[in-house]
């Protein structure tokens, strides 16, 4: 039975998509702020480009010097006539992931695996899927629920492709996408996965990138796929604990850990009801703040 990939604690605010074919800007990602990037063989990529692309996308991971930042590689859909050679090319090149588009159900999930499996690559190499087609979020459930047998680790949104298929109208505060978004966070943390956000298409509206961010972040994703350098420092901004949250935070784990209040289940910190529950909450967020300090 294969199991999925052990978990990665590293900050994941920020995914940045880049196209493979575009050598100066793989170049210029070494240097970015992003906590993660997807180097793109789709959507990213021409037809007539799709070979070369992927042969500067395994030089440019051979190379390294990414840093910090975790590697993701988009392979095209299977059923297109790249995305089997895709998938055989990047076996052998040092990804975190591998990001799967077009995904539709739980068998679509086993198959990638299995093929990854089959081309050899590392253990600790995760899958990742696209939920980005009305059959998938049909399914989310079941497609999660592949994360106990798979290699399957995270769920990123896919809203442009979504809003294709639908009809669905990608609006400022994204209303239409609300159950969407629910759900997807539901099955994700059902089944221990992690969650990203579509992106943000308006490059030129900073208050509308926040506005998104602020919004995926209440719903408790853990970050955002971005389409341009210049989004990353929103991002990063939003998806991390604030000053005063942290303060809080370190308030109830304080006072649980004081000896006066072993045993007790509530107390109360700072004018609020903290039970148990709260500190293993702050806990969470004090460790997800050290892990970006440590990045």
């Amino acid at each position: 039975m294969q199991t999925s990939p052990a978990a990665d604690h590293r900050p994941l605010r920020s995914l940045l998509y880049m196209p493979a074919s575009n050598r100066r800007a793989i170049e210029k990602a070494r240097g970015l702020d992003a906590d993660a990037v997807a180097l793109d063989l789709e959507d990213a990529v021409a037809p007539e480009m799709k070979v070369e692309a992927r042969e500067i996308l395994v030089a440019e991971l051979t190379a390294g010097g990414f840093g910090h930042r975790r590697m993701v590689g988009r392979i095209n859909a299977l059923a297109t006539p790249w995305g089997h050679d895709d998938l055989a090319a990047l076996a052998a090149a040092p990804l975190d992931a591998l990001l799967a588009p077009k995904v539709d159900d739980a068998d679509d999930v086993v198959a990638l695996s299995q093929a990854m499996d089959a081309a050899g690559y590392a253990p600790n190499v995760a899958l990742w899927v696209m939920i980005e087609t009305p059959r998938a979020i049909l399914a989310l459930e079941r497609i999660a629920a592949c994360a106990g047998t798979t290699r399957l680790a995270a769920f990123v949104l896919g809203l442009n492709d979504l809003a294709k298929d639908t009809g669905m109208a990608q609006l400022p505060g994204r209303a239409v996408f609300v159950p969407v978004l629910s759900q997807a966070i539901m099955a994700a943390r059902a089944n221990g996965l992690a969650l990203l956000d579509g992106v943000c298409n308006a490059i030129d509206d900073p208050a509308r990138l926040e506005a998104e961010c602020t919004q995926a972040r209440d719903f408790g994703m853990d970050g955002k796929t971005l389409i341009h350098p210049s989004q990353i420092e929103v991002a990063n901004r939003e998806f991390a604990p604030s000053e005063s949250d942290l303060a809080d935070a370190r308030a109830i784990v304080a006072a649980f850990a004081a000896p006066e209040n072993a045993g007790r289940g509530a107390l109360r910190v700072n004018g609020k009801m903290a039970e148990l529950l709260h500190a293993e909450m702050a806990k969470r967020l004090i460790a997800k703040a050290e892990a970006i300090a440590a990045r």
